[in-house]
């Protein structure tokens, strides 16, 4: 929800800014006026050289809103375990119609003579970036499927290796059943012919479904 006052409501009620070294890093306010009167605004932080912030003074129009964008400055080192103890102050009041901002006085935002001021305060989150982690998952994608790549090949590669071994073992059947038909006993070279042939079907089978099987079966994505 967003931090809610009389005058305006500021969205969201937190500062978060993505942190790297050396990296600027911004974040958007909006700021609406919730009456029918013209308001000042002015931000203020405990931190005024790590921020730039605009506009950081302001006149709405009734019934209008603004961004603010607050831009956190490049930072050499990490705050210990990522915690900010950086505030920032939104103060509101209600000035008169048609007030510019080069026309507020200096003491617009001062509390002294019975003012009526409001002030939002903000607290400031630090977020680590997600690039790192996004570029880790996708390294340990990349890594996963070429070692699925990799596995997929060695198992094509055996089921070549063994249907080759099928086909030279037929083949060096085939030689000795013709030596074996040149015996006196026929119907022995006939019977020994329909065994082995048998033998060699089932071979060349198996090793031409499980090359089929792998050849068509869908890869790793």
């Amino acid at each position: 929800m967003s931090a809610a006052n009389h005058l305006i409501s500021v969205h969201p009620d937190d500062l978060k800014f993505q942190f790297e070294l050396e990296k600027q890093s911004y974040c958007d306010l909006k700021v609406t006026n919730n009456t029918e009167h013209h308001v000042a605004f002015k931000v203020k932080t405990t931190s005024p050289k790590k921020y730039f912030v605009r506009p950081n003074t302001g006149v709405m129009h009734p019934w209008d809103s603004c961004i603010i964008r607050v831009t956190l400055q490049a930072q050499r080192e990490y705050p210990p375990d990522m915690q900010c103890k950086d505030k920032f102050l939104l103060q509101s009041t209600v000035v008169s119609q048609n007030t510019e901002v080069d026309d507020l006085p200096q003491d617009t935002f001062n509390k002294e003579g019975g003012k009526k001021l409001e002030e939002c305060k903000l607290r400031v989150i630090y977020m680590a970036p997600h690039s790192a982690h996004d570029s880790g998952e996708a390294f340990g994608g990349n890594q996963m499927r070429r070692s699925v790549s990799f596995d997929d090949n060695q198992a094509l590669q055996r089921l070549k290796d063994e249907r080759d071994a099928a086909i030279r073992l037929t083949q060096q059947l085939q030689q000795d059943l013709e030596i074996l038909k040149r015996r006196r006993n026929p119907k022995s070279v006939s019977g020994f012919s329909i065994r082995f042939a048998l033998l060699v079907g089932l071979i060349g089978t198996a090793a031409g479904l499980l090359l089929n099987l792998l050849s068509s079966s869908p890869s790793a994505e």
